[in-house]
């Protein structure tokens, strides 16, 4: 008897079906190699190694500026006030004699905590109502549209300008404005990501089996909106930095006696005749720090948003 009078009535085998487990470990395995894949490209791009280092050199030399600074940032020396580079004071000293260095670090710690905070609340108030916004009805949609857009019509400045003269200025006020004003641009890009998995298969299923609204949105939209979001809080916090230290150089943010680069670029401004070190001090921190979170944002996007990254 051959081999084909053999499988004679033996049930065929479907080949091309993989037992539940197999697909899950192989499933596994294409989101592993497609993590070191974004690993791989993410090394070997310079904006990203070079956004990467000066955010860590600009997180580290706040984090550390009590250890790092070699003077206390408010501490007086009248008789070594404007001096340029020296050895004991490596960027020079202001009109008081402060030294410059260690009031550039401070200034980085009010730099990191208005980005940190502000971003951190703009990014979570703005995914939560861009959210609602594109999962809710069409009149919620039309009226948070609304909202935002108004927001939006406000110039920062003419904002800050008006606050100020109600309440006084103040670091508080700083984060208040920052929040204001960045949360339109979060909840529009959440909108837009909820809007387009609104019809999937997936959330058509869980309407179905009578998931409730906030599982859904909480369990399967916002995961699948957040990603774009943190790409581009990395591109929004030079745009926070920058607003503090603007608000700060025209008064309207955080007050003397405390370093920020802002106040340390107005101050330098008015002595920029008899020298230049603090306004090149101040000025440089911002540029570097700027340069940072745009590499990386731009690193970020070109990885996880192939389409952009073919356009450039």
């Amino acid at each position: 008897m051959n081999r084909s009078e053999l499988d004679v009535g033996q049930p065929a085998v479907d080949s091309s079906r993989l037992p539940e487990e197999a697909l899950e470990d192989t499933m596994r395995e294409s989101a592993a190699r497609e993590r070191r894949e974004k690993l791989r490209m993410f090394l070997t791009s310079w904006q990203g190694m070079t956004g990467l280092i000066l955010v860590l050199v600009f997180f580290a030399s706040a984090i550390f500026a009590p250890w790092l600074a070699p003077y206390d940032p408010n501490a007086i020396d009248i008789a070594n006030r404007l001096s340029g580079p020296t050895a004991a004071h490596w960027i020079g000293t202001d009109q008081l004699g402060r030294d410059t260095f260690s009031r550039i670090l401070y200034g980085g710690r009010v730099a990191l905590k208005i980005a940190a905070i502000g971003v951190s609340v703009s990014l979570v108030v703005g995914l939560i109502l861009g959210m609602i916004a594109g999962y809710g009805p069409r009149w919620l949609d039309n009226l948070l549209l609304l909202l935002f857009d108004t927001v939006r019509a406000f110039p920062t400045i003419i904002l800050a300008l008006a606050t100020v003269a109600l309440t006084g200025p103040s670091l508080e006020l700083v984060l208040a404005i920052v929040i204001i004003t960045s949360i339109p641009q979060y909840a529009r890009v959440a909108r837009t990501a909820t809007l387009s998995l609104k019809a999937a298969d997936f959330i058509l299923a869980e309407r179905s089996l009578g998931a409730s609204t906030p599982r859904i949105l909480f369990h399967h939209v916002m995961p699948n909106v957040v990603g774009p979001l943190l790409i581009l809080a990395a591109m929004e916090v030079p745009v926070v930095v920058t607003v503090e230290a603007g608000l700060s150089f025209l008064g309207l943010g955080v007050l003397p006696p405390t370093a920020s680069w802002g106040t340390i670029l107005n101050e330098g401004y008015l002595v920029i005749r008899d020298t230049p070190w603090m306004v090149i001090a101040g000025g440089i921190p911002l540029i570097l720090t700027t340069l940072g979170f745009t590499f990386l944002g731009e690193a970020l996007r070109d990885i996880f948003d192939p389409r952009m990254g073919r356009g450039r």
